[in-house]
Formats: structure tokens, sequence, C-alpha cells
């Protein structure tokens, strides 16, 4: 089930052929985890992409005043790395943690690189992956920049309302930039 999810995910991004698709799957590992279990720490360098078959996966660093930042959440049908850290070998800066225990498919950078070489589709997939990884990013910094907190969470409505009903307020709070007691007092007006 979970390799037909990364399937779909796959074919809805780029044409590939049977054949390919299955060479692409093969290089991908299914992994089970708990609810909080880090697979990353800031300090290690990424080592996986992660698919998301079921569940959720936060991405997010400690800032200067030692709070959590929620950079990115990845559910069902979504991947999530640390991309920074995934593309220079460098030590990460974020942690990779799992918010609801997750049924996850990951693919080690070594093989990722390798069929980045070995099937052309690949490459087709994975810069529509950085450009999607670009565009969001730029979203959210400008949010920051051109919103106000309620902007920012009727943005967050509009985009990814899965956020706000799944997941707690601390990290949704930490996701648009509020204080938890910021967020409370928006969530009252809706």
């Amino acid at each position: 089930m979970i390799y037909e999810q990364l399937g779909d995910y796959i074919k809805n991004r780029i044409e590939v052929s049977d054949e390919n698709l299955n060479t692409i799957l093969s290089y991908f590992k299914p992994l089970k985890q708990d609810k909080n279990d880090l697979l990353l720490s800031a300090g290690q360098t990424s080592q996986h992409t992660y698919f998301v078959g079921k569940g959720c996966l936060r991405l997010y660093f400690i800032n200067e005043e030692g709070k959590d930042v929620t950079r990115y959440i990845a559910f069902e049908n979504q991947i999530a790395t640390a991309l920074v850290s995934f593309i220079t070998k460098l030590p990460s800066l974020e942690y990779i943690q799992v918010i609801e225990k997750s049924e996850l498919l990951y693919i080690s950078h070594e093989d990722f690189n390798h069929l980045l070489k070995t099937v052309p589709e690949w490459m087709q997939f994975y810069c529509s992956y950085l450009e999607k990884a670009y565009v969001n990013n730029t979203n959210r910094l400008m949010s920051f920049t051109t919103m106000d907190a309620l902007e920012r969470y009727q943005w967050l409505l509009k985009i990814n309302p899965t956020i706000v009903k799944r997941l707690p307020n601390k990290i949704v709070a930490s996701y648009i930039n509020v204080s938890q007691e910021t967020l409370s007092r928006l969530k009252s007006k809706f």
C-alpha cells in the first residue's frame, strides 16, 4: 500500500515508465516510527529523505531565544528531509521529529544520488521537488514580513487547514511564528 502511495505521488509529478518507477521504488525502505521519535538531530548530517505514508513529520530548529521554530510539516503523501544538509552534506541545524505514529519510506543520500545518475526521470522529479520547496519556503518567508498574525493564520487555514486540525497549538503557533496565547485568541475569532 505505501509503495503504491509513493508510486502515485511520483507519477503525479512526472511521466515515468513502469520499469523506471519500479527501479525508483526498489531503493526506498519501509520504516515505522513512534510519536516524538527524532529521525534527525541538529548537528547530524541529513542522510535520508522520507515519504510519509501515514502520520506526520515536523522539521524544526531552535532559534536564538531557545524556542522551537517549525519550518515544515509533512503529512501523508508528502516528502520531508533536512534539505540544506542533504544537499551540502554539512551538519543540519534542523531536527526531524515524528509528530504522530508514522509509517514511512526512506531513501539514503547515496541511493538518491545513484538514481539521479541512472534514471533520467528521477532528475525531473528532483527538479520538481526543489521548485516546490523553493516556492513554499519563499511564500512562508514573505508571509512573516508582509502579513500580521491574523493574516498568517487565515493563510494557513486556506493553504493547509490540516495543520490546524491535527496538530497541537504549540506546533501550529511555531509554524506561523506567533505565541500560543496569540494563536488561542486567533482561533477564538473563527
